[in-house]
């Protein structure tokens, strides 16, 4: 097979779909790797070391595009992209799709295979390809909340840990899943306290045994959560239906009645955010201020640590890229039966019906 890797053209993406050691697995099983030159640069590594391995190196996007079986990114297509998706080709990556109708509809119309990282499910029922960026995304969130926190980026001023005499940080975590905990164990390190709220019994024992003392779990309904919000200095939202938009826990009126200079850091606005004031933003421009409180809510985190985030990533999704590779798609799906739930898109249909029911399109049960 032909298998793509080109450059990532979301701003501020510094990740890369693929290590040289991937590359030279597949092409030690006969494969085909077309990288784009300087797609590792972001990530630190050199073209020099894909090709070493086997890459063959090309100038264009449009070269990888337009050769390739198998395209594997990081990202989701951007508009730039969509013209160069083509029937029967599979498209490797994040897409998100439930919290984009555009981008549904555009990857839907390609005709192309959208297989998606973030609805994979493993042997377990896991989402193995979502935890590694989950993980990154968590322990960033309280490092990024702790920096807009800082009254020159127009926060509290406040120190997360707090000094002897004075208060630490007043932190409260939407959801005690990957990204929450991480979150979690972040700010317990700074001393910051911490609420993690949860609607799952067995999810807040689980935190109750391995976090310190000031990690204190709460029961998340309406007004547990209208409470907590209310006392907080940095909210991190990390709630995740999977494949499915994000439920709007906190509305306009609570952001409202927040404190002055409160962050915000919706760590799940690749799904469309659980704040209803929440949207999308980037590296470049990662904050606004809605109502006094500072809003961080960029699509990408782990793209700003580029090199950890692509060894990371690149150690889950390989194993199912050279499946693919070897086997074909419906071969591989055959062979693990949890990529057919990664199957968002094929044949230009939506054969993922949580992306289905979120925008009231037409369902196609996955066939090959």
């Amino acid at each position: 097979m032909i298998v793509g890797v080109p450059t990532e053209t979301k701003s501020d993406e510094y990740r890369v779909a693929m290590l040289p050691s991937g590359v030279e697995d597949l092409t030690a099983a006969g494969h085909r790797v077309l990288l784009q030159a300087g797609a590792g640069l972001g990530s630190g590594i050199e073209d020099a070391e894909y090709a070493a391995c086997g890459a063959e190196l090309v100038d264009s996007a449009a070269d990888v595009w337009g050769e390739a079986e198998l395209i594997v990114k990081v990202k989701e297509p951007q508009p730039s992209e969509w013209s160069r998706m083509r029937p029967g080709q599979i498209v490797f990556t994040y897409y998100h799709l439930a919290a984009d109708r555009e981008l549904t509809e555009a990857v839907r119309d390609t005709g192309a295979t959208a297989v998606a990282y973030e609805t994979l499910r493993g042997r377990n029922g896991d989402l193995p390809l979502l935890t590694p960026m989950s993980e990154v995304a968590g322990r960033m969130s309280v490092q990024q909340g702790a920096k807009f926190l800082e009254r020159p980026q127009e926060g509290r001023g406040i120190l997360l840990g707090g000094v002897p005499g004075v208060p630490p940080a007043y932190i409260v975590i939407l959801g005690g899943g990957v990204v929450g905990k991480n979150a979690a164990k972040i700010a317990a390190g700074f001393g910051a306290e911490v609420r993690v709220l949860d609607v799952n019994a067995d999810t807040m024992r689980r935190l109750g045994d391995v976090m310190p003392p000031n990690v204190i779990t709460v029961h998340s309904d309406r007004h547990n959560v209208r409470a907590e919000v209310l006392k907080a200095d940095l909210v991190i939202g990390a709630v995740l239906i999977p494949g499915a938009a994000a439920p709007k826990l906190v509305t306009r009126e609570d952001v409202a009645a927040m404190k002055p200079g409160a962050v915000v850091v919706d760590v799940c606005i690749d799904q469309g955010g659980c704040f209803e004031t929440s949207r999308p933003t980037s590296h470049a421009e990662p904050t606004y201020v809605v109502d006094g409180v500072v809003h961080y809510c960029v699509t990408n985190m782990p793209g700003a640590v580029g090199r950890t985030s692509t060894f990371a990533l690149c150690n889950v999704t390989f194993p199912y890229v050279r499946r693919i590779a070897s086997l074909g798609l419906a071969g591989a799906c055959a062979a693990e039966p949890g990529l057919r739930e990664a199957v968002n898109c094929h044949g230009g249909a939506i054969t993922y019906r949580p992306v289905a029911e979120t925008f009231g399109l037409p369902f196609v049960e996955l066939s090959f």
